[in-house]
């Protein structure tokens, strides 16, 4: 059994038997139908979702505020190993969130009312647009930025040293717009607004 923990590869493979196993013991009857279609992709976009957001929250909650308190010689773990890898999963987590979502959207039909923020599809058109907002900081301001700042693209100290600030301010204006962003999600299926 410790073997599967073992393997991040091996525990993702041993959850989806488990989710496997879950459906056939319980007996959900699952056709191959346009509303299990649309569950799957929802079911997707909210695997997606928490990865994106869940590591978002990491770097605000968690690796941020603790950087001051690392040791210098023990910084090049998180800049050279743990931050790469971990912004790696971040952008394309956001990418497959977007993704799925648009697809939801389009399966569901309502892609363009909720873009144009038409009833009554107004709710799930904000969440929309607001992870849209940060996908784009993510690809295209926050990546970039950390490139500069993990020194995988090299700079010079002081443009090091603006690039990592825009990109800690990017990823709380993205940590600002989730709250939002994630109540219209789950606003617009339980009449939250």
């Amino acid at each position: 059994m410790s073997s599967i923990f073992q393997s991040l590869g091996r525990t993702v493979l041993a959850g989806f038997v488990l989710l496997l196993i879950l459906v056939l013991a319980v007996g959900t009857n699952v056709h191959l139908s346009h509303a299990w279609s649309t569950f799957f992709m929802r079911w997707l976009h909210v695997v997606s979702a928490m990865m994106w957001v869940g590591l978002l929250w990491y770097f605000n909650f968690v690796q941020i505020p603790s950087m001051p308190k690392i040791p210098d010689e023990q910084k090049p773990a998180i800049s050279k190993v743990i931050a790469p890898t971990a912004l790696f999963w971040f952008r394309w987590s956001a990418l497959a969130t977007v993704v799925t979502g648009l697809l939801l959207a389009t399966m569901s039909g309502y892609v363009m009312s909720a873009l144009s923020l038409q009833k009554p599809v107004t709710a799930i058109g904000i969440g929309m647009w607001l992870a849209l907002v940060m996908a784009f900081n993510v690809w295209f301001i926050i990546w970039p930025n950390q490139q500069k700042a993990l020194g995988l693209v090299a700079v010079e100290a002081p443009e090091k040293a603006k690039a990592a600030r825009m990109a800690m301010l990017t990823s709380r204006f993205n940590t600002m717009l989730s709250i939002p962003m994630l109540f219209c999600m789950v606003a617009q299926q339980n009449g939250g607004l």
